[in-house]
């Protein structure tokens, strides 16, 4: 039984890693492309080794973008949805979680529903209210504010809530405990590897954003890391080489983030996969 179960394993291995090669392959191409000069990322045969031009692209993408601005606007605005985008979630599935009201069915069903509309069907109807009726282009806030009701995280939330066992939260009434102690000194700790796994997928989603802060930031000075590469390229002109290195620049934080926070990332995922 042992030696069937190493040679499952063993096959099992073999078939994937040519898998995970052709997954890493993409990624390997863009660090060795941000370390060649331009006009050797599309010679025959294909550069497969790291070169010596980083520090050569590098300060063209800085001289053309202001990159490191735009990387600092990026982590603001990512960082403050997150973190805006995790307390209305847990505040909102909490609610429909725990308390009972008049059309909680119908709200949830709403908020459900609003998954499946497609983002180009609101995109210019959020454009007009950001921008006409807030005023709000050119401004953080204009970026982030229609992002901070997220329906999936709402919904995600609500089900991670739903796991908790409600005589924990009597217990507490019962003790004396608010509403808002409750919330925030039982539930929130103990729902805290699915937080950090709904943080990932948040900060995610901001970090890539592309057209919304194309639609509503217009100065440099703003522009978020996908929007300034965007302007690297031209009618007659794209600069391969600082796109390469800011896409390889724009993996780190990221990456970063998600080693942080792999622990509670794998636990929250899982988290009630499996009911007893």
């Amino acid at each position: 039984m042992r030696r069937q179960r190493f040679w499952f394993a063993l096959a099992l291995h073999a078939g994937l890693l040519p898998l995970a090669l052709l997954w890493l392959a993409p990624l390997w191409l863009m660090v060795v492309f941000a370390t060649h000069p331009e006009q050797e990322i599309f010679r025959v045969p294909v550069p497969l080794l790291p070169g010596d031009a980083f520090m050569e692209n590098w300060a063209s993408l800085q001289a053309d973008t202001n990159f490191l601005r735009a990387l600092a606007n990026s982590v603001v605005v990512s960082g403050l949805y997150t973190l805006g985008g995790l307390l209305l979630s847990a505040l909102a599935g909490y609610a429909l979680a725990v308390y009972e009201f008049r059309f909680k069915a119908l709200v949830f069903s709403f908020i459900v529903a609003t998954l499946t509309i497609p983002y180009f069907v609101v995109v210019i109807p959020q454009y007009i209210l950001v921008a006409r009726d807030l005023k709000l282009t050119n401004t953080y806030w204009g970026v982030i504010l229609p992002f901070l009701a997220n329906a999936l995280g709402v919904f995600y939330m609500r089900q991670v809530f739903l796991s908790l066992p409600s005589s924990l939260l009597d217990a507490a009434r019962v003790d004396g405990a608010g509403e808002g102690r409750i919330f925030f000194q039982i539930a929130l700790p103990l729902v805290r590897p699915s937080l950090a796994a709904l943080a990932l997928i948040l900060f995610l989603n901001a970090w890539n954003d592309y057209l919304w802060p194309l639609l509503i930031l217009s100065q440099k000075d703003m522009y978020t890391a996908p929007v300034a590469l965007g302007t690297l390229i031209g009618l007659t002109r794209v600069s391969w080489g600082g796109i390469m290195v800011g896409s390889a620049l724009m993996t780190v934080p990221f990456l970063v983030l998600f080693l942080f926070l792999q622990r509670y990332f794998v636990a929250g995922i899982t988290a009630g996969a499996v009911k007893e």
